[in-house]
C-alpha cells in the first residue's frame, strides 16, 4: 500500500533518506514550484524543541540563502511552523542537491594524492575567501561538511547552521554532543570565546593535517580532553607522521595551527596564496622548522602544558590540601604570563585592528541575488543609490530575481551611484523545429541549427513511408525546451518485413506483397508434385524477413494437378 508523499509548505516534496548527522536528517526532495531536485535538511525533533536554537537556525539558514558561489552549497529555502501558525511543519532547509562524494569518505578511503589534496583545500579556502567577505563565518568546517563532485570540485555545506548550534550551546561537551566532533574546534571555540574568520582557517589547517597525514593533529578519548589539546598542546609537523608529506608545507601548517588567532594567515586569500606558493617552494631546514614551533608556540610548550594541566586540576578537585600558606610559585608566574600576553595582545589589536574611516557619504551595495527586482530596486532607493535593469538568462535563479550586482555586494560606493541590477528570464529555451516528413539529414542539420542534438534514431518497418523519412520526435514540434537537450527519432527504415507465403494460393500471396509494396512474380513450374495442391505457392525467391520496399519477388507455383 502506497502512502501520499510527504510536502513541507505546499512546495517541496520529501522523498527519499540520503543522510543525516547529529542535528538533523537530509533527504532528496523535489522543488514542486520549479520544477527541480533539491537536498531538504529536517532539524532533529529534540533540537526543534528549543525555541532559542530554532530561531537561530532559521536566521543562519537566511543569511546563508544570500551566498551564491559554485563551491558553496546554496541554500534556497528555510521554513519554520513556529513563523506560520497555520503550518506544523518541523524546521527545514531546502539546498542544492549535490551529487560526488564526501571528503570524509575520500579521506577513509587511503592515502590522498598531493594534487587532490592542495585541490581540496584550496577549493576550501575559496569559499571561505567569499564567505567571510560577505561577513558569515562557517564555524564547522570539517571533512563531514565539503562534498567533491565527480569532476574534482569543491562544495562546502551547512554555512551558518554551525553559528546556530555553537550559539545555542554554552559549553564545549554541549557543542560536541551536537556537532559530533571536536577534532576540527579552533582554541577559542574549544575555550569558549567569540569567534570569527580565523577560527574558520583553524579548521582548515585541521583538514590540510589530515589529508596530508591520514589523522587529526590531536587526538583523546573525549571532546573534552581533545579540545583540550587544541588549547594547550604543540601539533607534530606532518612530515614526522608520513614522509611523503612535502616538507614546504609543514610551515604552512603550524601557521594555520597556531593557538594565538593573530599569529594565523589573517584571511583565507593569504592562507591560498602561501599554499601556493609553498607547493613550488623548499622544503625549510630542521632549524628554522624549530624556530617557528618556539614562535608559534612557545620555547617550551610541554611545560605550558604542564601548568596548565596543573591549574585545570587545582580548579576542579576540592579534595587536595593546600602545603603552604602562599599562593603557588606556578600560579604566580602563570599569572604574570598571562597578565603580558593579555597587554601585548591589546597593544597589538589597538594598533593593527582599528577599522578604516568611511565616508558617512558612502554607501554600501547589499546582497540582492535572489531577491525579487522590484524589492532589489526598493533596497537601493533606500540607499539613495540608483538602480539600472539588465534582463539575462538564468538556470538557476527564478524569472524576475536578481542574479546579480555591479558592483557586487561589500562594494562601497558613493550616494548616488548607478547599480546595475542584472534579473533573471528564466532558463534560457529553444524552439524545437517540425521535423517530421523530413528525411533523417535534414532533420538533423534542422536539430543542429536550432541549437538541440540528435539522440537515438530507431527504425521502423513502414511501407508507405520512404527510407530515413522521420516519423516521429521524442520533443513535440514548436515546444519551447532547454539548449541542449537530446531529441530520439523515429524513421522509416526502407524495409519492410516478408513473411512465408509458402502454401498461399498464388492470389492471396499476390495481394500480401501488394499490400507489402513489393512486386509479385508468379513462375508457373507446371505440373505439381505428388501431395503439392495446383495454384499454391511452393517456395519464394526472397527469405523470410526485412525486404526493401519495392523488391520484386519470385512466387514458384504448380498448376496442374499430378497424373493418373
Amino acid at each position: 500500500m502506497s502512502t501520499e508523499p510527504r510536502v513541507l509548505a505546499g512546495r517541496y516534496r520529501v522523498d527519499e533518506l540520503i543522510g543525516h548527522g547529529g542535528m538533523a536528517k537530509v533527504y532528496r526532495g523535489y522543488d514542486l514550484t520549479l520544477g527541480r531536485e533539491v537536498a531538504i535538511k529536517i532539524l532533529d525533533p529534540d533540537l526543534a524543541r528549543d525555541t532559542a536554537f530554532r530561531t537561530r537556525f532559521r536566521l543562519e539558514a537566511q543569511a546563508a540563502s544570500r551566498m551564491s558561489h559554485p563551491s558553496i552549497v546554496r541554500v534556497f529555502d528555510a521554513g519554520d511552523s513556529a513563523a506560520d501558525a497555520s503550518s506544523d511543519d518541523p524546521p527545514y532547509i531546502v539546498m542544492e542537491l549535490v551529487k560526488g562524494t564526501l571528503l570524509k569518505d575520500i579521506i577513509a578511503a587511503g592515502p590522498v594524492p598531493l594534487d587532490d589534496t592542495i585541490r581540496y583545500v584550496d577549493g576550501i579556502l575559496e569559499a571561505l575567501n567569499y564567505s567571510h567577505r560577505a561577513g558569515v563565518v562557517h564555524r564547522d568546517i570539517k571533512p563531514g561538511n565539503v562534498m567533491v563532485t565527480p569532476d574534482g570540485k569543491v562544495k562546502v555545506m551547512d554555512f551558518g547552521i554551525a553559528r546556530a548550534v555553537s550559539d545555542s550551546s554554552s559549553t564545549v561537551a554541549e557543542t560536541t554532543q551536537i556537532i559530533g566532533t571536536a577534532a576540527y574546534f579552533s582554541p577559542e571555540q574549544a575555550k569558549g570565546e567569540p569567534v570569527d574568520a580565523r577560527a574558520d582557517l583553524y579548521s582548515t589547517g585541521v583538514v590540510l593535517y589530515e589529508l596530508l597525514t591520514g589523522r587529526q593533529p590531536f587526538r583523546g578519548e573525549s571532546p573534552v580532553a581533545v579540545a583540550y589539546q587544541h588549547v594547550s598542546e604543540t601539533p607534530v609537523p606532518p612530515t614526522e607522521l608520513n614522509e611523503d608529506s612535502p616538507g614546504a608545507l609543514d610551515p604552512i601548517v603550524l601557521r594555520a595551527l597556531a593557538k594565538d588567532p593573530y599569529q594565523r594567515y589573517p584571511d583565507a586569500a593569504h592562507f591560498r596564496s602561501a599554499l601556493d606558493a609553498a607547493v613550488a617552494g623548499e622544503a625549510p631546514t630542521r632549524k628554522q622548522l624549530g624556530a617557528l614551533t618556539s614562535e608559534l608556540y612557545g620555547a617550551n610548550p610541554r611545560q605550558a602544558q604542564e601548568t596548565a594541566r596543573s591549574l585545570r586540576q587545582l580548579s576542579t578537585d576540592t579534595t587536595m590540601a593546600r602545603t603552604q600558606s602562599g599562593p603557588p610559585v606556578a600560579w604566580i608566574w602563570a599569572g604574570v604570563a598571562l597578565l603580558a600576553v593579555l597587554i601585548a595582545s591589546v597593544l597589538f589589536w589597538v594598533v593593527t585592528m582599528r577599522p578604516p574611516e568611511v565616508p558617512q557619504t558612502a554607501r554600501v551595495v547589499p546582497d540582492l541575488v535572489d531577491v525579487a527586482s522590484d524589492r532589489a530596486q526598493a533596497d537601493l532607493a533606500e540607499l539613495d543609490l540608483e538602480a539600472k535593469l539588465v534582463l539575462e538568462t538564468s538556470s538557476d535563479i527564478a524569472e524576475g530575481n536578481v542574479t546579480r550586482t555591479d558592483p557586487q555586494a561589500g562594494v562601497a560606493v558613493a550616494k548616488g551611484d548607478l547599480v546595475t541590477i542584472y534579473v533573471s528570464t528564466g532558463q534560457e529555451t529553444v524552439t524545437v523545429p517540425a521535423i517530421e516528413g523530413m528525411a533523417l539529414d535534414a532533420a538533423r542539420q534542422a536539430l543542429a541549427d536550432a541549437g538541440l542534438e540528435l539522440g537515438t534514431v530507431i527504425q521502423r518497418n513502414e511501407p508507405e513511408i520512404a527510407g530515413d523519412t522521420v516519423i516521429e520526435s521524442s520533443q513535440p514540434a514548436d515546444a519551447e525546451v532547454a539548449p541542449g537537450t537530446v531529441v530520439n527519432l523515429v524513421v522509416a527504415s526502407g524495409k519492410v518485413t516478408l513473411r512465408n507465403l509458402s502454401g498461399f494460393t498464388i492470389d492471396a500471396a499476390t495481394a500480401e506483397l501488394e499490400g507489402l509494396k513489393l512486386i509479385a512474380s508468379p513462375i508457373d513450374q507446371g505440373e505439381c508434385a505428388a501431395g503439392v495442391a495446383p495454384n499454391t505457392v511452393i517456395s519464394m525467391s526472397a527469405a523470410p524477413g526485412d525486404v526493401p520496399v519495392g523488391s520484386t519477388v519470385e512466387l514458384r507455383f504448380c498448376s496442374t494437378a499430378p497424373a493418373g
